[in-house]
């Protein structure tokens, strides 16, 4: 007996977890997908979902739309960052391994913290966001250093094993699992805004070092000032550490460059750029003056 299926999407792993659907379920069980583009990262595969939506004759509407009156038996909510106000039962995907990280941003907030393990928890939908019971989990360990592309490729299968096993269950109408959150082992990933990329130089090397990884594409990058100029970072890699004098009337200035690569007095440690450029246009690192200080503000 077949379950019609409701999908809100949104970025590579909610693309990735239709596809996947698709393959093992067929495209006859997906009544609606309710799709969003997301400013924030450079590519939000909103079209790559209308596009496989189309080809497979699978409705399709972008947030805001009105939705239709079609009745549904189950709705999953993949990478979905707005409230959901509709009567059939809601299944929501969350990026971390609840009670951990709940809210916003948990994949970036996980990898700057450099977490050992980062995962996918499926959970009954609730009035206080990411606070339902426990449907099932699953986690993987991760090495540093590791970029966000790098980790959403390796939590995106996760997404695809959980739904499969969920919607299996569902079609022998069993009863999901719930199992009750402990509160006080709850933590909240906060959002993050165009002020969160600033690099903060008085951290250390490995901190900055995980910091820009994870805020990496997708995402639009670190970024940090020379005077009123604004750089995005893009790669980096720590060096060996020198006894810098005074360091910490020194933090942010270039100590060395190697190979056309600045390299930056930090909190503690030295980092290497390897990769950056200005805002609006592309900079040959060569340019960058040997006495050039990065900042989080406009000198």
């Amino acid at each position: 007996m077949s379950k019609s299926v409701q999908f809100y999407l949104l970025g590579k792993k909610g693309f990735s977890v239709l596809k996947d659907f698709i393959y093992t379920y067929g495209a006859e069980n997906i009544t609606l997908v309710i799709g969003s583009r997301d400013k924030g990262v450079k590519n939000d595969y909103f079209e790559k979902t209308q596009s496989i939506c189309n080809e497979h004759n699978i409705s399709f509407l972008e947030r805001h739309s009105p939705l239709p009156a079609t009745q549904v038996d189950i709705s999953f909510a993949i990478g979905w960052r707005w409230i959901i106000d509709q009567p059939c039962q809601l299944i929501i995907f969350h990026d971390s391994i609840l009670p951990k990280f709940r809210g916003f941003s948990p994949l970036v907030n996980m990898l700057i913290q450099g977490e050992p393990r980062i995962g996918v928890t499926a959970l009954h939908a609730s009035a206080e966001y990411d606070a339902g019971d426990i449907i099932a989990q699953a986690s993987v360990n991760i090495i540093y250093p590791i970029k966000i592309s790098n980790a959403i490729d390796k939590i995106a299968p996760l997404y695809s094993e959980l739904l499969n096993t969920i919607y299996a269950s569902i079609l022998k109408d069993k009863e999901l699992p719930a199992k009750k959150q402990i509160s006080t082992d709850a933590s909240y990933s906060l959002w993050r805004n165009e002020q969160d990329y600033l690099i903060d130089w008085s951290d250390s090397s490995v901190s900055i070092l995980r910091f820009c990884d994870a805020v990496g594409y997708p995402f639009r990058g670190a970024k940090t000032y020379i005077d009123d100029i604004i750089y995005r970072i893009f790669d980096v890699e720590t060096v060996e550490d020198v006894n810098v004098e005074n360091r910490e009337k020194h933090i942010g200035k270039v100590i060395f460059i190697k190979n056309e690569c600045p390299i930056v007095v930090c909190g503690e440690g030295l980092l290497k750029i390897t990769h950056f450029s200005t805002e609006h246009s592309l900079e040959n690192m060569a340019k960058i003056n040997f006495r050039s200080r990065f900042s989080d503000r406009i000198s």
